[in-house]
């Protein structure tokens, strides 16, 4: 299952009284906790794949959640976003050597083309991605 961003437009009576036209985009990053989703979506995937191993009780991973959802607005289309936590999939964390949380990392054609280990900047996470691309 690929998910992309749905755009949706309402209007907003706002306090003053006016009238304001409000467009949300709602990224859906595609959440995976099983080896037959993870050879559809990350394996099997026509475009590169960027994946946050993450955990709920995970501090970093909270911080990097939303950066990761920003990052996979900007790269729509090029680029698929995938979270897997670790607690759910272990074995899928286990097979990649997903020792510390968050690892995020981007695969191509069912190998890892790039890895960060902790914590970073968006900057930081999106030199990474451009990077990657331009190894393709």
């Amino acid at each position: 299952m690929i998910c992309s961003a749905l755009v949706c437009e309402f209007s907003l009576l706002t306090y003053l009284g006016t009238l304001q036209q409000i467009t949300l985009i709602i990224m859906a990053i595609t959440k995976i906790s099983d080896a037959k989703s993870w050879e559809t979506t990350v394996m099997s995937s026509a475009h590169p794949v960027f994946v946050d191993f993450w955990a709920e009780w995970c501090g970093p991973c909270r911080m990097v959640s939303p950066v990761v959802e920003e990052l996979a607005n900007e790269f729509e289309g090029k680029v698929n976003f995938v979270k897997v936590n670790v607690d759910e999939a272990n074995e899928l964390a286990s097979k990649y050597n997903v020792f510390s949380i968050p690892t995020l990392a981007i695969f191509n054609k069912g190998q890892i083309i790039a890895q960060q280990v902790g914590a970073a900047s968006k900057d930081s996470y999106k030199k990474m991605i451009e990077r990657a691309l331009e190894k393709i």
